[in-house]
């Protein structure tokens, strides 16, 4: 690690930081989404009457979890094509 220069060192950090904040932002949903379904199942299963109520209310809550995971591809992909460090560091040209 020693011999890499500044910028070498910056763009594998770059790279390296989309893969952990990728892994990280859609592990996190996936799981709250398996508990937020298991919750629901188990409230329909104790009260069918309220059973409408609660598939509505997950499926809002499921896209709002989703959405999340979403954003953090989002932000990754910007991270990876275009990084604004990078410009910065690396002349054009």
């Amino acid at each position: 690690m020693e011999n890499l220069d500044s910028a070498t060192i910056i763009g594998l950090v770059t790279m390296i930081t989309p893969a952990i904040a990728i892994l990280l932002g859609t592990i996190t949903p996936a799981v709250v989404e398996g508990r937020a379904v298991l919750k629901a199942l188990d409230g329909m299963t104790r009260q069918p009457e309220a059973s409408n109520d609660l598939r509505g209310t997950l499926i809002i809550s499921m896209a709002l979890l989703e959405s999340t995971a979403i954003y953090v591809l989002l932000i990754c992909l910007i991270l990876l094509f275009a990084n604004p460090i990078l410009d910065r560091l690396l002349p054009a040209g």
